[in-house]
């Protein structure tokens, strides 16, 4: 037994500290933004951050969608690119969250990066994928992009998943 709590304590400080560092600021907007690279876990952390929990517990993604997701998704790389200070993020982000969770998606393969109000932050990889807007998911197959949610979603976050992977795998 204390072998065994001794390998998830080892195993979940290399996690947290696998997920890249960010910075921590107030804007003058008086917000809370974070830049750089870091986890689900650090949003869900941050007490400020409400949005986050009650997205999680409110929303309720669709059966079908997820089940077909659940085969496929874990197919597939997502980067994220998402404003802790943005209304849309605010949304969108615990959404995607759920069906995440909901479809056992492999977390190691998903990146999250936070982004300014002017949509910089630490790094590059603003700038590699070409982020005009957040939230923005990005989903790739092989390295290559395959599909983007951009600000909002046309049907559900599970629904427009769906349709990327689909209309991928059609090609």
């Amino acid at each position: 037994m204390r072998i065994l709590f001794l390998a998830l304590a080892i195993f979940t400080v290399m996690h947290t500290q696998a997920q890249g560092t960010f910075d921590k600021a107030i804007n003058g907007r008086n917000e809370l933004v974070f830049t750089g690279q870091f986890a689900f876990t650090d949003l869900q952390a941050e007490e400020s951050f409400k949005w986050m929990p009650d997205g999680i517990e409110t929303y309720q993604p669709n059966a079908e969608d997820i089940s077909y997701l659940k085969a496929e998704l874990n197919k597939y790389q997502l980067v994220v690119f998402m404003g802790t200070w943005c209304e849309d993020s605010h949304n969108l982000i615990p959404k995607l969250y759920k069906v995440l969770d909901a479809t056992g998606y492999p977390i190691q393969t998903f990146t999250l990066y936070g982004l300014d109000r002017e949509k910089k932050g630490k790094g590059t990889a603003h700038e590699e994928y070409k982020v005009p807007y957040v939230p923005t998911i990005i989903v790739l197959s092989g390295g290559k992009e395959v599909g983007r949610i951009t600000e909002t979603v046309r049907k559900s976050v599970e629904a427009d998943l769906s349709a990327i992977i689909k209309d991928f795998a059609a090609e």
